[in-house]
């Protein structure tokens, strides 16, 4: 019989598991990617509270990206998510990307939040 879990959260955990043993405390830029749209949100795992967040969905990204798949709507993602942490006093964060491979938007994304100012 196969195991209870599916490869994608077994990949979930076994990232957020290695960042908890090497976070320091610091809050985690945590990335979900859709279809459609991107998401990034910086969370402070010790208060459980999510610190600054951002996505393609927000009126004033719609209007400016021609879509919100891809690598360019991420690299906005990421700025807007670094600006408004930076305005929430956070300069480093732990870089979480779920399931998903270092690569195409999740990279643009990263890309971006480091323009943004965010050290990770």
């Amino acid at each position: 019989m196969a195991g209870k879990f599916k490869p994608i959260d077994r990949r979930r955990a076994r990232v957020r598991r290695t960042l908890k043993k090497r976070n320091n405390d610091f809050p985690r830029l945590s990335v979900f990617r859709s279809n459609q749209n991107i998401y990034a949100q910086v969370i402070d795992d010790l208060k459980g509270v999510t610190l600054a967040a951002a996505s393609t969905l927000e009126g004033d990204m719609k209007k400016k990206l021609k879509t919100g798949a891809d690598k360019d709507a991420a690299t906005e993602v990421g700025k807007l998510v670094a600006e408004r942490a930076k305005k929430a006093g956070i300069g480093e964060v732990v870089f979480d990307r779920g399931p998903y491979i270092y690569h195409g938007r999740v990279k643009a994304l990263a890309e971006g939040a480091r323009e943004g100012g965010l050290k990770f």
